[in-house]
């Protein structure tokens, strides 16, 4: 990527609640890169939002169309890759929406993750894996690379993915 781009991206990041500061972050490295990142995923960092999902305040139907309207508005789907990030229905849920729309999914390690494991839905849907480096990542989310990294920058199989998005 070259130097001062400041294009603008519109991107869902699609996440683990407990790995909010790691949105944060990526944030942080891509605009650090000189891109103008929007973020429309939604955030459990307030209390009160935390609150209202554990005592289940909020139906999973309004769950699904809040995160619908989000990737639809979203140019492409991230995926912050944590620890724990395979384990969480909603994230595999993004995913799959992501891919019946017929956006271009990212999955990026989180910064200095070695033990994580990629969700099911990334493993089915992903365009490119790749690490915490703002020029990768922005490649993927461009259309410039679709190769699979592991955390520790190993290039995985090659893989073909095949998409049908409905009309």
């Amino acid at each position: 990527m070259s130097g001062g781009n400041t294009e603008r991206r519109h991107v869902f990041i699609s996440h683990h609640h407990k790995d909010d500061a790691g949105v944060d972050g990526m944030t942080q490295l891509l605009q650090n890169a000189g891109c103008d990142i929007r973020n429309s995923s939604i955030r459990a960092l307030r209390p009160e939002n935390q609150e209202r999902m554990r005592n289940g305040m909020v139906k999973d139907a309004t769950i699904r169309r809040w995160l619908r309207a989000k990737v639809s508005w979203a140019g492409a789907v991230v995926v912050l890759i944590g620890k724990e990030t395979h384990t969480r229905q909603w994230v595999n849920w993004e995913i799959q929406e992501a891919m019946r729309q017929g956006k271009r999914i990212i999955g990026v390690w989180e910064h200095g993750g070695t033990e994580a494991d990629l969700p099911p839905s990334l493993k089915d849907y992903a365009d490119a894996v790749v690490g915490w480096q703002a020029d990768r990542i922005l490649d993927a989310i461009d259309g410039k690379i679709n190769n699979w990294t592991t955390p520790d920058g190993k290039e995985f199989p090659c893989r073909t993915i095949v998409r049908i998005v409905c009309q």
